[in-house]
């Protein structure tokens, strides 16, 4: 028996829809974890996802409502508000009112919210959609992220979509509707986010059955809140009569009408009830409000039975329990779910009896009931008709399906239990729900469906694994197509080749995802080999996944060129996550290779990239950012370098905190360059803070640990090297940067320790592989290690070869900043090798850029007097005994420093974020502390004490 290709129809649905992610950093280095959280495919065909329009339409203004002018008044002021509150429990008109004031706007947008809105990425695209409807479009580019799903919450969808509404002059308005709906808390803060940094021209409306949590209480201290409850919504007796005038035949006295309107507290429910009750059954108004007296909402099925439901027919009964168990309805809904010819008729007819039924768009085609007799009908139709519901609700599902949208389908079929239809529907349109972020609806569905029905059709089976490893539960993936398989096999069933090939494509991607390289590359190539040609997606997953084996391995060329394969591919699908993710590979590939001014126009391309596609809120674009830092620190670029690890931070500002390690290592480099050794020891702490509260891949680790022994080699810190040593893990091989990287942190810690014998072998096999898989940057920082080994050994000559080599090399690699942090020791050399003349003219250039940054980086230490160099001053015995009796602080050292530096009252205030009034003090204490009058005399202090240390003022000047 063999399995049948369930997708053979439509070729859509046979193409990988799928995850990029990352768990705390898993595997940074070989992997798509470099995606610190899940990013989904959702360049499905470029189709927009479906929103159905009658929740994004303003309700009608009928003609017989009552108009509320008392409280229409009040809303003419709404623009001056941020917030408009309109609370009540059902059936008070919060709705009506705001349709009638909602007549006359033009910037507005209306967002009629379902228990099903609940999903925050299905909350997002409706209210950005009822933005748009506002601002006729204005809001392009978060429209685009909300239809793709490509930000990382709410809030940064948010601050992007503020952004664009700063560039719209005009009022906006935005109202949604039945917000008590809303359970999840992450709507709830999100919204809190909304209003505390909403633009100052929008002004937001909820109407609600209860106060929602959004922390409305500053508003209303502020004013800038506007509220209406259930007694500013009460009918007045004015509005009473008017509102029997328009719906009886027979008017009714002044005082009957006060009577009628105390009788109810003037619940409009009540009154509409009254009136329908007085309509149908020839009894007086006043009669049946004596029904009504003292009802309330809780207790009004009793009476919408006895009232409403037994005084209409027989068909129009049938007609309000089938239809009730549709949230919105149409024409064509209707007839699929009453076999009537005509719905769209019907629903009229139910409009003009009054029915609680209300027109929810301006071309009247959607409608809906009441929420309070919504309620009731669905109660009773469970009550009256259970044994036809499973019918009605697959009905129901055939209607969405015709009119377009799969998820309301499903929502029937669920309800219907009916696992045939809901496999149906899957096969249809599960990887679209899928490339939309319709996650938690799928896992509903599988789990609904049973085993039976998978093995009967295992493309859902692969739905099922990558839905799994899309939200992070890799060890399930294996086991789930295992299962699969062997059950299949059982059965005799045969699995087409081409079925089995998407299925070791997704088994290479968690190989590649759980540190496994070769699994990953042996499964990628068997996904190759069988894939057909215009399996596409399948095929960018398996050549990705290759690349990164390559990549691993040490094999650069191959790896590039694979790189650029899956980019073209990935552009030409439409793919643009993965061809981004291969941009990024070939950047990283390109600054192993050393050719840094190719990967930084690759970066280039990259940026371009997410400009284009709006892809700017996803993890990946931190990634981005942070080897564009990485690479402007080599080249000794630090103030880009740094303001680009901030920005990589800003897109991580809303995941988890342990996600900026990365970025904080960085800026932790930065600080080493500018000789600032304080701020750096601050960064470290907070990275080992990460560290201890957090599990991270060891290629995470070695970048950290690489920060670690710099510092402890500039404190000369033996007793920390030394305990690190022993635990420091050990890479099995040596064949590409991630591994050289490590072996280099070993070696350095060794040097420090004076373990030259082992520092000497680990360097002597690091430039082995190096040089044989042209790892032309890792032998470039080799190098310098390798000079600073013999330097201390004493090999003087030896140092000097190696050095030059290393100033060669750097020609094609542009490194300045791994120059400077040998410091001192790399400057005498230098200042050496320019005093022979025996460099060529490119590297006397280079040596002469280097020795001007470490001669930077020292006065920038020195004008800090970090709390190092403080220490041992103090202690020297030749410093002046006023300093040693009262001595200053480490802030006023500091700012001693930056006087010392040239800097003005302002700039000093500005270097160390505080007021120019506390410098002022500082200044007045530490002159009086050092018995001096004038910064002239400061200055002069400053350099005798340097030169007490032994450091020559003439020295830094080159």
């Amino acid at each position: 028996m063999k399995s049948t290709n369930l997708f053979a129809k439509d070729r859509r649905f046979s193409k990988f829809g799928w995850a990029l992610m990352n768990v705390s950093g898993e595997n940074e280095s070989i992997t798509l974890n470099r995606v610190l959280v899940s990013v989904l495919f959702i360049a499905y065909e470029g189709k927009k996802p479906m929103l159905i329009p009658s929740k994004l339409s303003r309700p009608l203004r009928l003609n017989n409502m009552v108009m509320r002018e008392r409280l229409l008044e009040l809303l003419s002021e709404v623009q001056h508000y941020r917030l408009v509150l309109i609370t009540s429990p059902a059936g008070y008109g919060k709705t009506t009112l705001m349709s009638q004031w909602a007549a006359g706007q033009s910037n507005l947008g209306w967002y009629s919210l379902d228990d099903s809105d609940n999903q925050p990425e299905r909350f997002a695209s409706y209210l950005i959609a009822a933005i748009q409807q506002a601002t006729q479009g204005h809001c392009v580019k978060s429209d685009v992220l909300a239809q793709k799903h490509q930000y990382a919450n709410l809030p940064a969808l948010f601050a992007q979509l503020f952004i664009e509404l700063s560039e719209w002059k005009q009022p906006i308005f935005l109202v949604i509707d039945d917000y008590h709906l809303i359970e999840n808390n992450l709507i709830h803060e999100a919204m809190r986010f909304f209003l505390r940094h909403q633009p100052e021209n929008l002004t937001l409306t909820i109407l609600s059955r209860h106060l929602p949590s959004l922390g409305v209480a500053n508003l209303r201290v502020r004013e800038q809140l506007l509220e209406f409850d259930s007694q500013q919504l009460a009918f007045d007796y004015q509005e009473t009569q008017q509102f029997f005038d328009k719906r009886l035949v027979s008017p009714l006295g002044a005082d009957n009408c006060k009577q009628l309107c105390n009788d109810v507290a003037g619940w409009a429910t009540a009154l509409q009830l009254i009136a329908l009750s007085a309509r149908q059954s020839g009894n007086t108004a006043e009669m049946s409000a004596k029904r009504l007296s003292g009802i309330n909402a809780s207790h009004l099925a009793d009476y919408l039975v006895d009232e409403v439901l037994n005084r209409v027919d027989q068909a129009t009964r049938d007609f309000l329990l089938r239809s009730s168990i549709l949230r919105s309805m149409n024409d064509g809904l209707i007839v699929c779910l009453t076999g009537e010819d005509n719905g769209q008729q019907r629903l009229e007819d139910i409009e003009r009896q009054g029915l609680f039924i209300q027109r929810m768009d301006d071309s009247g085609e959607w409608f809906c009931f009441h929420p309070l007799f919504a309620s009731f009908l669905r109660q009773r139709c469970q009550w009256e008709m259970a044994a036809k519901l499973p019918e009605l609700h697959r009905a129901a599902a055939e209607g969405w399906l015709m009119q377009g949208f799969p998820g309301e389908a499903i929502h029937h079929a669920l309800a219907a239990g009916d696992t045939v239809l809901l496999r149906d529907i899957l096969l249809q349109h599960a990887w679209g729900l899928f490339n939309h972020s319709k996650l938690s609806l799928l896992e509903e569905c599988m789990n609904a469906l049973p085993y039976e029905q998978l093995l009967e059709n295992p493309r859902l089976v692969l739905l099922q694994a990558w839905l799994a490893q899309s939200q992070h539960r890799y060890y399930e993936v294996n086991a789930l197509l295992n299962q699969t398989e062997q059950s299949l096999k059982q059965k005799q069933i045969i699995i087409e080749p081409e079925l089995l090939a998407e299925f070791d494509a997704l088994r290479a991607q968690v190989a590649i995802n759980d540190g496994r390289p070769d699994d990953a590359d042996m499964l990628a190539e068997k996904a190759l080999a069988a894939l057909l040609p215009d399996n596409e997606y399948g095929r960018i997953v398996a050549m990705s996944v290759k690349g990164e084996v390559l990549h691993c391995k040490g094999e650069l060329s191959h790896a590039l060129a694979l790189m650029k394969q899956t980019e073209q591919l990935a552009r030409r699908c439409h793919v643009y996550h993965y061809a981004l993710w291969a941009l990024l590979q070939q950047s990283e590939i390109l600054l192993a290779q050393g050719y840094l001014q190719a990967a930084y126009e690759i970066q280039n391309h990259a940026f371009d990239l997410i400009r284009e596609q709006h892809l700017e809120q996803l993890p990946m674009h931190e990634f981005l950012l942070r080897i564009r830092s990485q690479l402007l620190w080599c080249w000794a670029r630090i103030d880009e370098s740094e303001e680009a690890a901030r920005r990589g931070l800003e897109v991580l500002s809303s995941i988890q905190p342990q996600q900026q390690l990365q970025c904080l290592t960085q800026l932790a480099k930065c600080s080493l360059i500018r000789g600032d050794i304080d701020n750096a020891r601050r960064y470290l702490s907070r990275c080992e803070n990460l560290l201890n509260n957090g599990h991270y891949h060891r290629d995470w680790r070695t970048n950290t640990d690489k920060l670690r022994v710099i510092i402890w080699q500039n404190l000369e810190d033996s007793g920390s090297a030394t305990q690190w040593l022993v635990q420091a893990e050990r890479p099995e091989s040596f064949n590409n940067h991630f591994n050289q990287n490590q072996w280099r942190n070993i070696a350095r810690a060794q040097i420090l320790l004076g373990q030259y014998e082992e520092a000497e072998s680990i360097l002597g096999t690091l430039n082995k592989y190096a040089r044989e898989l042209l790892l032309i940057s890792d032998l470039n920082r080799n190098l310098l290690l390798c000079n600073l080994l013999h330097w201390q050994l004493g090999y003087k000559a030896e140092a000097q070869a190696v050095l030059m080599e290393a100033l060669s090399l750097a020609n094609r690699t542009g490194f300045i900043s791994h120059f400077v942090l040998e410091g001192e020791l790399m400057a005498q050399q230098l200042r050496q090798l320019i005093q022979l003349n025996i460099l060529p003219e490119l590297e006397q250039h280079r040596a002469q850029r280097i020795l001007r940054e470490i001669n930077r980086q020292h006065r920038h230490k020195f004008a800090h007097f970090d709390e190092t160099f403080v220490e041992q001053l103090l202690t020297h015995p030749d410093v002046p005994e006023l300093i040693r009796n009262s001595p200053l602080t480490q802030r006023e050292w500091q700012v001693l420093g930056l006087i010392y530096s040239g800097y003005s009252n302002d700039q000093i205030a500005a270097e160390l974020e505080v007021a120019a009034t506390t410098i002022k003090t500082h200044i007045r204490n530490l002159y009086q502390k050092m018995g001096i009058t004038h910064r002239q005399d400061a200055i002069q202090q400053a350099q005798h004490l340097m030169q007490i240390m032994g450091l020559s003022v003439e020295s830094m000047n080159i």
